[in-house]
């Protein structure tokens, strides 16, 4: 469990960095354009959504509150992976060292 929390921990980290990065470096409409405008930039904006997705289901599935978990899925849609991290994170640290708990969320029984 602590393995899984470091890592959860380091890569919200580095999402966080990366959007900070880009967001002081880049011009999101102007660069983003043109990432869009080429047929790997669709692939690859097809591919993380359709992860973004898959991961929403996991927070839907593990949810107590459905506002709870639509404000967690516009955050995913919104800020990607960075809130994929936080959400793993928060998750670790709340599931009282038990990974079913993890895995699980309200679905889990003691």
């Amino acid at each position: 469990m602590k393995a899984a929390k470091v890592f959860a921990v380091l890569v919200t980290l580095i999402m966080f960095l990366t959007l900070v990065y880009g967001f002081i470096a880049g011009n999101f409409f102007t660069e983003g354009s043109i990432l869009f405008s080429m047929a790997w930039g669709k692939v690859s904006l097809i591919d993380v959504y359709i992860g973004f997705f898959l991961f929403s289901a996991w927070v839907l599935y593990r949810e107590e509150n459905s506002l709870t978990a639509a404000l967690w899925i516009l955050s995913i849609m919104v800020l990607g992976n960075f809130i994929t991290g936080l959400y793993a994170t928060i998750a670790l640290f709340n599931s009282g060292e038990d990974f079913k708990r993890f895995w699980l969320g309200k679905h889990h029984q003691s």
